[in-house]
């Protein structure tokens, strides 16, 4: 991909919109606007990198540890039942640039690793909901 058409480098580069929650020198953490389950955040490195494998170890330790401080304000705000973190890598896993779901998971949720993102389900993909949610974890993680 080119660097030129990452929507994530475009969202670091404050070209292309996003619901903030959480920024560090190298990291950025934010809502997804197709969220499989309320709470759904990205963390992506403020670099671009396609995959894993392309990544220094320590800067995706440092995304790692992104992600645990998000999922640990996700698990205090909105208390889930528990919380998937998922990186995949490839386009048969569905990536194509690096990031980590923060990926809340309730009980009878039936979430499958490729959930919908049709759409579909207006009360989830509402902005004006995703915005709210936002908005708690801005305050848990600026805490």
């Amino acid at each position: 991909m080119n660097v030129s058409d990452c929507i994530f480098c475009r969202i670091t580069s404050g070209t292309a919109a996003c619901e903030e929650i959480y920024r560090d020198e190298a990291t950025l953490a934010f809502m997804d606007i197709n969220p499989a389950n309320d709470g759904h955040c990205l963390v992506i490195s403020k670099a671009h990198f396609e995959n894993v494998f392309d990544m220094p170890p320590a800067l995706f330790g440092t995304v790692a540890s992104t992600a645990a401080k998000v999922a640990r304000a996700v698990n205090e705000v909105l208390r889930p039942g528990g919380i998937s973190l998922v990186q995949a890598n490839g386009e048969a896993a569905g990536q194509s640039v690096l990031h980590v779901h923060v990926l809340p998971r309730r009980a009878g949720d039936n979430l499958l690793m490729n959930w919908s993102r049709d759409g579909g389900d207006g009360r989830r993909f509402d902005p004006h909901r995703i915005a709210g949610i936002a908005a708690r974890l801005r305050s848990r993680l600026n805490a």
